[in-house]
């Protein structure tokens, strides 16, 4: 490859995520000097179809949750078996540290061991190349600011405990003009909510993150945030809209859904309804994990009943892998798959999730993590490819980071800088 800049040196330690846990951070210098560094998130609730992070398992050191064997790893490992190698080949080089590793989900070297040299590897081509990142993953564009789907108010295993079922209910600012009128509204509908929760009794703080209100059905959850949108100045339907993250595979028992909260058992088939109805009563154009990550009959019935009316996406039921979203595709489950690259391992896999779903006419939406990290990649992963979305938290706290970079990029793109807005949801938004 012309121009090629060789891999002088991987190093990589032990950093802390936003919830506090060790993660591993990797940093790749190249010949011509140009550096990066990659930092790997985590989730709360996982796929059970995830790559899997290595950890310690020594309870007497950060509880058994350190890093030290993937970052040992990284050193001696990975370092030797990509060293000389070109930064601006990803694909070579993640396919090489695959065949190290030489498991199905890279549990010898640790998912999470791969992926923070994997990001590094891009960040510091990035900078051989003097692109940004978000080019030099994706070429010339043209390139969208996303629509962020912000998580306001959160149940499930996000929550306190008899809180709501539903995992995250999201609001969507998808009818507003500029990516920075979408972060206003976010600061604006957030402020709005924390208000009305609290004039309705609930004690909840201030610029923590999603809110987790013990409310009285997991439906009252659409209908605060629906408030705090019209309290805050916004035309409901029509410059914001809601989304939800139902996170439905912890709820699957037995077959069944059980909404504990409400005490009620569901079946696919009712689940289905439910959904349809809320579709009917709120400005809903996104849902979640609206079934279970192994339920592929009730993903199909819930496709072929409100796939033409909302985007259904699939975290759980996809994990950002490639595999997955083909069988996906050509059974007609879903129509949007969420992108999180710790889910697959590398960011040639994550590029080529997001390619096969653009393919196939399916939206894709890059996400946070509960337990991010310091690093902004999916930032640049949404502006890339026009995937047009991007699921964080409200704009405070771990999520400015993510905030903060879409902002660099818009100045940066200048006039070109378009807003995804209603196009990003394609004829889900009526």
């Amino acid at each position: 490859m012309a121009g090629s800049a060789k891999i002088k040196k991987v190093w990589a330690r032990e950093v802390l995520n936003f919830r506090g846990n060790p993660t591993v951070e990797a940093e790749v210098i190249l010949s011509d000097g140009s550096s990066g560094r990659g930092a790997v998130a985590a989730g709360i609730s996982a796929g059970i179809n995830e790559v899997g992070a290595l950890l310690d398992g020594d309870t007497g050191r950060f509880a058994g949750r350190g890093t030290l064997k993937a970052v040992d790893n990284v050193r001696n490992v990975i370092a030797p078996a990509i060293g000389g190698m070109d930064a601006r080949d990803q694909a070579a080089v993640d396919d090489k540290m695959l065949e190290v590793d030489g498991t199905p989900n890279k549990a010898k070297l640790g998912g999470n061991a791969v992926l923070a040299v994997s990001l590094a590897v891009a960040k510091a081509a990035a900078v051989s190349r003097g692109l940004p990142l978000y080019r030099h993953l994706w070429g010339d564009g043209p390139f969208w600011l996303p629509v962020p789907a912000y998580d306001m108010l959160c149940g499930g295993s996000h929550a306190i405990e008899g809180g709501l079922d539903l995992q995250e209910y999201l609001i969507v600012p998808a009818g507003v003009e500029t990516f920075d009128q979408a972060v206003q509204a976010g600061f604006d509908i957030y402020n709005a909510l924390i208000a009305l929760l609290r004039a309705k009794g609930h004690a909840v703080g201030q610029w923590g993150g999603p809110v987790s209100p013990k409310l009285g059905s997991n439906k009252e959850g659409m209908d605060v945030v629906a408030e705090a949108i019209e309290k805050a100045g916004y035309k409901l339907g029509k410059e914001v809209y809601i989304g939800l993250d139902a996170a439905t595979s912890e709820l699957y028992e037995d077959g069944k859904y059980v909404l504990a909260r409400e005490g009620r058992t569901l079946s696919a088939d009712e689940m289905a309804d439910m959904w349809t109805q809320w579709i009917d009563e709120y400005p809903l154009v996104t849902i979640e994990d609206g079934m279970a990550e192994e339920d592929w009959d009730g993903w199909k019935l819930l496709t072929h009943r409100i796939g033409d009316r909302a985007q259904l996406v699939g975290d759980d039921f996809f994990t950002t892998n490639p595999g997955r979203i083909r069988r996906g595709i050509s059974e007609g489950t879903a129509n949007a798959v969420l992108i999180k690259p710790n889910q697959i391992g590398s960011v040639s896999e994550t590029l080529e999730t997001m390619r096969l779903a653009a393919a196939a006419g399916w939206a894709t939406m890059p996400s946070e993590r509960s337990g991010e990290a310091e690093d902004s990649v999916i930032s640049d992963l949404a502006v890339a490819g026009c995937a047009g979305q991007i699921k964080t938290g409200p704009p405070c706290r771990q999520t400015v980071v993510k905030y903060n970079r879409l902002l660099r990029i818009e100045e940066e793109l200048g006039r070109n800088a378009e807003y995804a807005g209603t196009r990003a949801f394609r004829t889900w938004v009526r």
